[in-house]
């Protein structure tokens, strides 16, 4: 009988159950959609019991493609952020607030005008915004008062599916990082940052901090005979899921870096100390290795730009390759039009803070044609990107993954903007691959995570930088930069216009 590892990510708008053999070949998939609700002040919200189901959906079908295969362990990745809150009997009292939201925009201005956002940037090492846990509960605790008092716990993405499939209610050190957890010590969650802020009441909702490849829990028995999984698969703990592609890559040194694009972008390396840390501006999880810390970027600029773009010009029903392909036919640079990829209605966070943060385009003629609006998306993008490279003094080659890294286009924009070697994994499924391999070292297959992201290794692509381009691409981006400060002043003059016309 063979074996297999099962890595579940749940994404922000799919969730999907990728199996792998132990030499890292993908034995079988499923995927279920899962949607954001949007509201006109700013709210984007999932339905947890959805999600929940979306799981169960995609492990049963995954099960059933391989009924043959023994299933040595199933590993857990997520979404990020926001307020996910259960009540005792393991319900969920509201739906859940992700990180896209924005309702509290004017709560993030308040915070960051009274100091409060400097203590939790001091504390946790992360940039407050519209989306993150103590700024929502302190929203919902106004708002949604009864929704607050009757929840248990705060359980993230990937803690709720866990929850789900073995009844344990934890967190691995990445979520916990953005709540209160002291990065500077890691000796677990700062009462004082929390009564600093007004909320001490609210870490009751905390669950227990374990590390993310600690020992593995039990699947239960309801999961089991929802799934079709044996009773007793060990479950891991697992990470956030702009942390656990490293896991996949074999990235677990101090100072090896990782780029991914997805829903958001995301640029991070790993330092011995929050000590050594680059920017203010970025954010910082603690991995739950000493005092190491994965410092990051994640611009909320992903791959909705392309979707975008996509619908807006009439494209839904081709493929990306001939997407692609028409926006090769602009030159670089885009004829001149600049596209500023701030469409996530939550703002910017990374490497600024701006909840006013809005999409545009500039320097449009009348000569400027579809492939010139096209490739300038694909532009806009890389360039938030290279603007959180530079941020982050990041010297290394640029090793990527993600969904909106199979652009070849894409990695080719990023190496001729930076002027480094970009590094691909070709295969896909990167947030579900580090997953398997954090769950393998928690289920004992393997002795640390090292060994096996090696035996789970994928192979890789390299583009390299075009000296032609880094001309016209040095100065797109210069003006690039130059068009977001000058337009920036009037951004949240248009979001009070977006309320005043939105019923």
């Amino acid at each position: 009988m063979s074996e297999i590892v099962i890595g579940i990510d749940g994404g922000t708008t799919a969730v999907k159950a990728v199996a792998f053999d132990l030499d890292g070949n993908i034995q079988a998939t499923h995927h279920a959609s899962v949607p954001v609700q949007y509201g006109s002040h700013g709210e984007a919200e999932q339905d947890m019991n959805l999600i929940w189901e979306a799981v169960a959906e995609c492990l049963t079908e995954v099960r059933a493609k391989l009924s043959d295969a023994d299933v040595v362990a199933i590993g857990l990745t997520g979404q990020g952020d926001g307020a996910w809150l259960v009540d005792a009997d393991g319900n969920p009292t509201r739906p859940a607030a992700n990180w896209l939201d924005g309702r509290a925009a004017d709560r993030v201005n308040a915070w960051e005008a009274d100091g409060r956002g400097r203590k939790v940037l001091d504390v946790t090492g992360t940039t407050v915004f519209g989306g993150l846990f103590p700024v929502l509960i302190e929203e919902l605790k106004e708002t949604q008062s009864e929704a607050v008092e009757k929840a248990t716990s705060h359980l993230n993405c990937k803690d709720w599916i866990r929850f789900k499939l073995t009844g344990v209610r934890a967190t691995d050190y990445t979520e916990a990082s953005r709540s209160f957890l002291d990065v500077r010590d890691v000796s677990g969650f700062s009462k004082e940052l929390a009564t600093e802020l007004g909320l001490e009441d609210t870490m009751r909702l905390l669950p227990e901090i374990r590390h993310a490849d600690g020992e593995a829990s039990p699947l239960s028995a309801e999961a089991a005979q929802r799934t079709g999984i044996p009773e007793g698969t060990p479950v891991g703990v697992g990470m956030i899921d702009v942390a656990v592609t490293g896991m996949g890559l074999g990235a677990i040194n101090d100072n090896d870096t990782w780029l991914i694009l997805g829903t958001t972008g995301f640029v991070g390396t790993l330092l011995p100390s929050v000590a050594d840390r680059k920017s203010d501006l970025s954010m910082v999880l603690a991995t739950g290795n000493g005092t190491q810390v994965l410092e990051f970027m994640a611009p909320m600029t992903g791959t909705p730009n392309l979707d975008w773009i996509r619908r807006t010009l009439g494209l839904e029903d081709e493929e990306w390759p001939a997407i692609e392909a028409k926006a090769r036919k602009a030159e670089p640079g885009s004829h001149g039009v600049i596209y500023l990829p701030y469409a996530s209605p939550g703002g910017e966070r990374a490497p600024f803070l701006d909840t006013n943060a809005s999409a545009s385009w500039q320097g449009m003629s009348l000569t400027s044609t579809r492939e010139d609006i096209l490739r300038s998306v694909y532009e806009g993008v890389a360039f938030s990107l290279v603007e959180c490279v530079n941020a982050l003094e990041v010297e290394a080659d640029l090793v990527v993954s993600g969904g909106g890294f199979r652009s070849d286009l894409l990695c080719e924009i990023l190496a001729d903007a930076t002027g480094k070697r970009v590094i691909r994994q070709d295969a896909p499924e990167a947030g579900a691959r580090g997953a398997a391999v954090l769950a393998l070292v928690s289920a004992g297959r393997f002795a640390n995570v090292m060994e096996a992201a090696e035996a789970l290794g994928a192979t890789m692509a390299t583009f390299e930088p075009n000296p032609e381009h880094r001309e016209i691409y040095d100065l797109t981006h210069k003006i690039f930069l130059e068009t977001r400060d000058a337009i920036q002043p009037v951004w949240k003059r248009m979001r009070e216009l977006r309320k005043a016309v939105t019923n």
